[in-house]
């Protein structure tokens, strides 16, 4: 069994190769570099970015670069929108290679997400083999909203922020993904608006570990990332969010350590040593043995003295040392923090829901058939008196009780006389009007009784009373 203190030099050996080989995952999207040096730099038409102006995008100017890939500010030439142009360092044979990208496939089975950046489209250059990801553009990453500051930000801009980025992690999540790589540098805001990006490091959470060990940017790094090899899941995406969560409520980068070594240290004095049952756990999966000497942490309460109880709860939930026992964001986002979040979108969503019933019913109101008009004129709101064309006087619906008008398409009745060419029309004077409040008289060969007005209850019974019966040309008609 391997001491303790050879563990921390063999592990502080392999950090200073590590970083000797390999220098640390910078984001692509932005650089920590001089800002202003990058805004003066304004790439023009090259043998890197020709391929670019063939497809109607033209180079405003280099907004970061990172270990894999660069980003321009381009416009497109057709519409004059802007998008962030992602150039991959890495050459591509084919189409179809490109297309088998996993940041590609991830970003397309993604979207669309209000949370998730929005890949516009694909451009590969044969010549060079150079594959470019025209994506939307946003104002600034979160690094470079908090960097500077004097003062906190709003709890509620918090509040906000946070509430989007467990959003984001939820849909991706569900949609069997892990990011792997959540920092500030990644997640892009917009005004109010809140977006994940730079998915070249993310991984199907069907896969098997191990995977690989040294990934994630080192501050961010969950501790199963830290002392396994290889042996983590989509839980560590929780973790590096909730040290964005605290570094956008201090200003402040929670574990910033110098190397794999000071990092496991940092998170010690912060979380204290994790008990035996957390370490068993991580020395399954590691050929290597350690112990670490009981300590106590400080705490993250004493970092944060002003941190409201429901933030500070959410935040030792998403920063458990322990992944089965780490909080997942489809929990975060039920967290009592979120509450005011909740209840302002559920509001939204019953208007919204209410304008779209009203919109529907407008809607149908306007798209009302002809026979639905002639059903108005037969309840009496016309003033316009219509021929009658039928001596059944049993179909004729009652005007003062509108629960009886047919709603399909309606005959009115006709009137059987002979006199009446086929090119002739009836003269409107000729028949009894037809009254809001009155009936049609009965009219019989001995004598014409006047018209009878019915109380508004018996009005039906009046109607199946009266009978009109068929005019006798013999006797001379009316």
């Amino acid at each position: 069994m391997m001491h303790y203190s050879n563990w921390l030099i063999d592990l502080k050996n392999r950090a200073c190769l590590r970083n000797a080989c390999k220098t640390s995952q910078s984001t692509d999207w932005n650089n920590r570099g001089d800002a202003a040096e990058m805004q003066n730099n304004n790439p023009r038409p090259s043998e890197k970015t020709a391929h670019l102006w063939r497809k109607g995008y033209k180079t405003i100017k280099k907004i970061g670069e990172g270990t894999f890939s660069e980003v321009l500010k381009t416009q497109s030439v057709k519409d004059g929108k802007f998008y962030a142009c992602k150039i991959m360092k890495q050459t591509i044979n084919s189409l179809e290679q490109a297309h088998n990208l996993r940041e590609v496939q991830a970003m397309r089975r993604l979207s669309p997400h209000a949370n998730i950046i929005q890949l516009h489209e694909l451009i590969f250059d044969k010549e060079t083999g150079t594959v470019s990801l025209i994506c939307e553009l946003m104002e600034m990453n979160i690094y470079e909203f908090i960097q500077g500051r004097k003062t906190p930000l709003p709890e509620h801009t918090v509040k906000l922020y946070i509430y989007q980025l467990c959003k984001s992690l939820e849909h991706i999540h569900s949609c069997g993904i892990f990011h792997r790589d959540v920092k500030p540098e990644n997640i892009l805001i917009k005004q109010n608006i809140l977006k994940l990006a730079d998915f070249g490091s993310c991984r199907s959470v069907y896969s098997k570990p191990p995977h690989t060990e040294y990934i994630s940017t080192r501050w961010y790094r969950a501790p199963e990332c830290l002392l396994t090899d290889g042996y983590y899941s989509l839980k560590m995406d929780i973790w590096s969010a909730g040290c964005v969560f605290f570094e956008i409520m201090s200003l402040n980068p929670l574990f910033p350590g110098t190397n794999e070594l000071d990092q496991v240290a940092k998170i010690h004095n912060v979380l204290g040593t994790p008990d035996q049952s957390t370490l068993q756990k991580f020395k399954q999966s590691r050929a290597m043995h350690f112990n670490f000497p009981p300590k106590k942490g400080t705490g993250i309460s004493r970092l944060l003295p002003n941190c409201p109880a429901p933030a500070l709860s959410l935040l030792y939930q998403m920063l458990a040392y322990d992944a089965d026992e780490r909080i997942t964001a489809e929990t975060a986002l039920r967290h009592t923090y979120f509450r005011e979040i909740r209840m302002a979108e559920k509001k939204d969503e019953t208007l919204h829901r209410f304008s779209e019933t009203l919109d529907g019913v407008e809607c149908s109101m306007k798209q009302t058939s002809r026979p639905a008009r002639l059903c108005k004129q037969l309840r009496g709101r016309h003033t316009r008196q219509t021929p009658l064309m039928s001596h059944n006087s049993k179909r004729v619906a009652d005007p003062l009780n509108r629960r009886n008008v047919p709603r399909g398409p309606v005959e009115l009745p006709k009137f059987n006389m002979a006199v009446l060419g086929p090119h002739s029309t009836f003269p409107v004077t000729a028949l009894p009007p037809l009254m809001h409040r009155g009936t049609l008289p009965a009219i019989t060969p001995k004598k014409c009784h006047p018209q009878l007005a019915k109380p508004r209850d018996d009005s039906h019974a009046a109607f199946k009373t009266f009978y009109m019966p068929p005019l006798d040309r013999k006797h001379g008609g009316i």
